[in-house]
């Protein structure tokens, strides 16, 4: 049970640590060659996150990247002096704060990511090297993973699975943003299954990732704890696959007082795909996300199926103590 947690620090107290077996602070990023912590409040932060180790059974990782955040790092992992240099800062990190390992959220190796950041088909092959590196650096205890986006193009143009998955712990599968915020039609973002309109789901990234010889046990499920929403959706089949234009990214806290039935918001759950929606005709307005029943069959389906465990993206988008974490404690049981 993996929490990615991109908060402040400050708001520790409030979260139940016995039901996460992983944290991934987020994000660390590159400074010329080296992982950096981007100032003093995100060290003081990592710091309040190592402190928990000492009451709960918890691994602390820091994470480098995420969306917009591995701009240089096509060019830096492209030369062994930067695989090097990162490794071993890495391993300085880890030691500083007391960190059991490293997350790697490059968003996306060999293919186009973030608007305007580089990538080239080379990045696949060095992206091996860099975990070779990471792993001899670091040794065989530090716990390795990396993020995986939960599309076709990745799959099979950004990793060389049968080499890399020998040397992490965990690959973790974003089956969530499935339909991102730059898409003008609506969709599913993070369902668990397939639909005939959608093929893109949790269920289809995980039996392309075994039909690649990805150990079920190595890989994560992905769980939102946010909706995107959009506008301008017409009124056709309660704004399932309507042309519209993205809005908002709104975290789990908020969305009962902004999808409220004042504003018209009628709650739909697709029996096939297995997952929830939301639509206004008042506003024409479509939002898709996770809620309770999805994140409970999720981290379901990731016992049934024998995988390494469930992750989401992120705790402070939580209801603290009564939100999703809830859930998959609950389906855990």
């Amino acid at each position: 049970m993996i929490a990615y947690y991109a908060g402040n620090g400050k708001d520790l107290d409030k979260y139940k640590w016995e039901q996460v077996t992983h944290v991934i602070y987020s994000f660390c990023h590159l400074r010329g060659q080296r992982l950096a912590v981007d100032n003093a409040n995100d060290s003081i932060c990592i710091r309040n996150l190592v402190a928990l180790k000492k009451k709960y059974k918890l691994k602390v990782m820091l994470s480098l990247g995420g969306w917009g955040g591995c701009q240089p790092c096509s060019d830096v992992f492209a030369k062994a002096e930067g695989r090097r240099e990162f490794a071993q800062s890495v391993k300085d990190l880890m030691r500083e704060y007391g960190a059991d390992g490293i997350d790697l959220d490059w968003e996306y190796p060999g293919i186009a990511g973030y608007p305007e950041h580089p990538f080239m088909p080379e990045d696949k092959g060095n992206f091996t090297l860099l975990v070779q590196e990471l792993r001899q650096t670091l040794g065989k205890k530090a716990v390795l993973s990396f993020a995986a986006g939960g599309f076709a193009s990745f799959f099979d143009q950004s990793i060389e699975w049968a080499k890399v998955m020998p040397l992490v712990n965990y690959v973790n599968l974003m089956s969530y943003d499935l339909v991102s915020g730059y898409s003008t039609v609506t969709g599913h973002h993070t369902p668990l299954y397939s639909n005939p309109k959608q093929e893109a789901s949790a269920d289809h990234g995980i039996k392309y990732l075994l039909k690649l010889g990805v150990p079920a046990e190595k890989i994560i499920i992905g769980a939102a704890f946010y909706a995107r929403s959009w506008e301008g959706v017409e009124n056709v089949n309660r704004g399932l696959y309507q042309s519209g234009k993205f809005k908002s990214f709104v975290p789990y806290h908020r969305q009962s007082s902004i999808f409220t039935a004042e504003e018209g918001f009628v709650f739909y759950r697709d029996s096939i795909s297995q997952a929830p929606y939301a639509y206004s005709p008042k506003r024409k307005e479509f939002a898709t996300f996770d809620d309770y029943g999805s994140v409970k069959l999720k981290t379901k389906y990731a016992i049934q199926q024998k995988l390494g465990g469930i992750m989401f993206w992120q705790l402070t988008d939580d209801k603290a103590g009564t939100g999703l974490l809830q859930a998959i404690w609950e389906a855990t049981k």
